[in-house]
């Protein structure tokens, strides 16, 4: 009764409760998992504020486990903006108020050289999948240092939701190297190392040493996503970590990959190629560069041209203006491929009108930016207008549904990185899509754990993204969508897991052999599955 584990509350039979002692320890009535669920969304949905919501719902999760992860999964449209963004954002702004069980692991500057040491006091042993951030870049929120954890602790229970990765087999892990917040190191209730930011060589060091202690605890199949990490620092171990160890980064290749997907059935509606399209993002970062590296790749494989060459059509603005030639010297290293000849534009909408794009993407982290001016501009030049406005959470979207509607007179094809409810517009209904990764990186993890991959490659991102855009109906092109709904999110999962198993086969990349004859029924068979256990 008191391990989420096995606990069920008032469903644990009489039989089950006279075999382990506990009779008289509940009250008498025995309730079945579907009504304990109708009662916990009655009492969810009583909630005004949605951090009471997140609140409840990790209570819930350190109580009964199982009950939490069949709510989860039945009611996921409902419940994931409580669980991640916009919601998870504000728990982590007050988790150090809020904090009431760690939920994961800790390894702060104050373990250095001892961090095999700590991870071998997490008391499961079969780990598949760890979660990292050092919390300095979250969201579209800032450093929040420690308090970051709120993020692992989300996208894991979403792989477990949606994508059917045991729980036991997750690990949500924070490092602390300080914070530069100095809010949070004025605050009495924050829960990290008061200390400025460690950075340079005594940080990569301190990374190299969990990175080599993870593979000698867990071994060579452990999944590492990392996980809201600064641009300079996302980028640099992504590079150094790729070709010795199995890691993902959700910011530059989850986001890329969705946003990819979205693309590839959006070409369903217009009726053209990727290669056909030009390109502009807002923002240059890890988002902005990701998703612009893996259209190109796409663009190349489609068209046998070299990957130099699809970059052309894909044009970048950061926060001093277009990236352009002329200012390749001062450009860090991921924006210099981006750099195309061009005189200089500092505005977006001198931007837009410069380079006419088909497909405009927001990944600034910065609200507003779409304006009305330049909305109004792409729909000018474009019969359907693509806009994507992307960053998190809600309050730092480019632009609202309701905004790219009306200013396009509805003919935008819209999508968005948190969620926003449908629009009515001349008498019509638009329903707006949502770029969320959770759509990719749950298909994605499974696909790796149950092929044993040993290494993620680009193909694979690939993969996921054409399987996501080919369950994209008619009936959905028709509500204007341009990914599937939410409701079908698990099988929606595994397959894409099915397509990223097969591509890690065929790439050489997978241990556990032979080969499964059918992927998917393979991937339908491995998920976790939250109905209550018998314990008689």
């Amino acid at each position: 009764m008191r391990d989420p584990r096995y606990n069920k509350g008032l469903a644990f039979t009489d039989k089950e409760r006279d075999a382990h002692y506990i009779t008289g320890l509940l009250p008498p009535v025995v309730l079945s998992q579907e009504v304990q669920e109708k009662k916990v969304m009655h009492n969810l949905r009583q909630y005004t504020v949605p951090l009471q919501r997140y609140m409840a719902l990790m209570d819930l999760q350190e109580r009964n486990e199982r009950l939490f992860y069949k709510l989860l999964i039945d009611n996921v449209e409902e419940l994931l903006p409580v669980v991640y963004t916009p919601t998870v954002g504000e728990a982590c702004q007050k988790y150090g108020s809020i904090f009431r069980r760690p939920q994961g692991l800790y390894i702060s500057l104050k373990e250095k050289g001892r961090i095999l040491e700590v991870l071998k006091n997490w008391p499961q042993r079969g780990i598949q999948v760890i979660v990292v951030t050092d919390g300095e870049r979250i969201l579209g929120l800032g450093d929040l240092g420690c308090q970051g954890m709120g993020i692992p602790v989300g996208k894991l229970s979403l792989y477990t939701a949606l994508g059917g990765i045991r729980p036991s087999a997750c690990l949500p892990i924070t490092i602390d190297v300080g914070t530069n917040n100095e809010k949070l190191l004025n605050d009495e209730f924050y829960i990290g190392l008061r200390q400025k930011r460690a950075n340079g060589e005594e940080y990569s060091e301190f990374l190299h040493e969990f990175m080599c202690a993870v593979k000698q605890n867990y071994g060579e199949k452990v999944l590492v996503q990392f996980e809201d990490f600064a641009n300079h620092h996302a980028f640099e171990l992504l590079s150094k970590y790729c070709s010795t160890h199995l890691v993902f980064n959700d910011d530059i290749q989850g986001t890329a990959s969705v946003v990819l997907a979205g693309l590839i059935a959006a070409q369903k509606v217009l009726g053209k190629s990727l290669a056909d399209h030009t390109f502009l993002f807002l923002g240059a970062g890890e988002a902005g560069t990701g998703i612009a590296e893996l259209i190109a790749l796409k663009i190349s494989k489609e068209t046998g041209t070299s990957i130099d060459e699809t970059r052309k059509n894909i044009w970048l603005v950061d926060s001093k203006g277009l990236i352009v030639s002329s200012r390749k010297e001062s450009l860090q290293h991921f924006k210099q491929p981006w750099a195309h000849e061009h005189e200089p534009v500092k505005e977006l909408l001198e931007a837009v009108n410069a380079i006419k794009p088909t497909v405009l993407i927001g990944t600034s982290g910065v609200g507003k930016t779409f304006t009305k001016e330049v909305v109004e501009a792409m729909a000018t030049f474009n019969e359907k207008p693509l806009i994507l406005a992307l960053s998190n959470p809600t309050s730092q979207a480019e632009c609202t549904a309701e905004e790219a509607y009306k200013w396009t007179e509805g003919r935008a094809i819209f999508a968005s990185g948190s969620p926003f409810d449908p629009v009515e517009y001349n008498g019509k209904t638009f329903t707006p899509g949502q770029a969320n990764n959770c759509y990719i990186f749950p298909g994605l993890g499974l696909g790796l754990i149950m092929s044993g991959a040993i290494r993620v490659r680009d193909d694979m991102l690939l993969a996921a993204s054409e399987a996501l855009a080919f369950q994209v109906t008619e009936e959905n092109f028709a509500n204007g969508l341009i990914y599937p709904p939410f409701a079908n999110i698990r099988k929606i999962s595994a397959n894409i897991a099915a397509s990223v198993g097969d591509k890690t086969y065929e790439l050489g990349l997978a241990s556990n052999l032979p080969r499964p004859k059918n992927l998917l029924k393979m991937a339908e068979s491995c998920m976790y599955s939250p109905v209550y256990r018998n314990f008689r």
